[in-house]
């Protein structure tokens, strides 16, 4: 790469401090230019970490010529009128998960990035930590076997037990109008890993859960089902301890991880590895070197930008189509009962 990619930021949210502060740094991407539509914000945002410009409007930024790349961190409701509108300015879209409410609306997101010849990627950190990409190895080495079982779940303590906010209840994910709740938020985690253990797009869903007392999902717990005869168990909660964790069973091994988004503060990552069907086989446990997520997936979208589609090592169009399709199948069948097609 001869020059590093040049980001813009739309919006002044806290995981936009995180995504500039993980960026800081880096030789293969830097934070160019931050915008919010409150001029005073995007200034003080811009001045606290050191961003080089600030924009008192979306639209400035997308005209900004010297940015090259734009990292979406926007509500979920307005993640497909916003990268729509970056593609349509020439800009290449980091946008966050979910990349989208539906598939949908992701497939005309696509399509415009498309025709405008820019790349359009899904961002989920841990997918280019060295830990996921270790994991997608194994799988394609057939470790554990043909898959079979496949359990994956993350969850955090945003509200109480009974529904009722913990913090701030104007917080996006508690409010219905945006997008809000646990699956479209630490779901999209967990589906998208099973998507990437599977390897397929799931044949149907099974979902049962509760809501918060704004009315979005706090709890959901799913079975789907894969045409290679693989299940996977899929749950997100709004009121647990923070955890976070994947196992996939195969026909001759296991593996665990936690799939994390970013590594401790000694920078190791790891997983655990049983080779063999006998109870007598030991897990063994591999280690490998992590990192900032927000910084990882910036740099593999700055190499993709500069080198092309074979340089990105996050989230494939397939599997964020999938994921997408899954979580709408599972978010009605909580509601409906029943399974329902994906």
């Amino acid at each position: 790469m001869t020059a590093p990619v040049r980001y813009g930021i739309l919006g002044a949210a806290n995981i936009a401090r995180q995504f500039t502060r993980g960026v800081a740094g880096s030789a293969l991407a830097n934070v160019a230019a931050v915008a919010s539509r409150d001029d005073a914000r995007a200034a003080a945002f811009a001045a606290e970490l050191g961003i080089p410009r600030h924009h008192a409007s979306y639209e400035a930024l997308l005209a900004d010529p010297a940015i090259d790349a734009i990292y979406i961190p926007l509500p979920n409701d307005m993640h497909c009128d916003w990268a729509i509108r970056c593609a349509e300015a020439g800009k290449h879209v980091l946008c966050e998960k979910p990349l989208a409410m539906d598939a949908g609306q992701a497939r005309v997101m696509y399509d415009t990035a498309r025709q405008h010849g820019v790349h359009l990627v899904e961002a989920y950190p841990y997918m280019a930590q060295p830990q996921t990409l270790r994991l997608r190895e194994l799988l394609a080495q057939g470790t554990v076997g043909q898959v079979q079982l496949i359990t994956t779940a993350f969850g955090f303590g945003l509200v109480a037990p009974d529904g009722t906010p913990l913090g701030d209840p104007a917080n996006i994910r508690l409010l219905p109008e945006r997008g809000g709740g646990g699956l479209l938020d630490a779901g999209t985690y967990a589906m998208s890993m099973a998507r990437i253990i599977a390897g397929e797009r799931p044949t149907r869903a099974f979902a049962t859960g509760r809501n918060t007392r704004t009315g979005v999902d706090q709890t959901v717990v799913a079975i789907v089902e894969f045409p290679s005869g693989a299940i996977a168990q899929v749950s997100s909660c709004m009121s647990a301890a923070l955890h976070r964790h994947a196992m996939i069973v195969g026909s001759a091994g296991v593996i665990e991880t936690s799939y994390s988004n970013h590594a401790p503060a000694d920078g190791k990552l790891s997983l655990r590895v049983k080779r063999g069907v006998p109870g007598t086989i030991p897990f063994e446990t591999e280690t490998v070197d992590g990192a900032d997520g927000f910084r990882l997936e910036a740099e593999s979208f700055a190499r993709m930008i500069r080198e092309g589609a074979a340089a990105w090592n996050g989230c494939s169009e397939a599997e964020s189509i999938d994921t997408a399709l899954s979580l709408t199948a599972i978010a009605r069948s909580a509601r409906e009962g029943g399974w329902v097609a994906v």
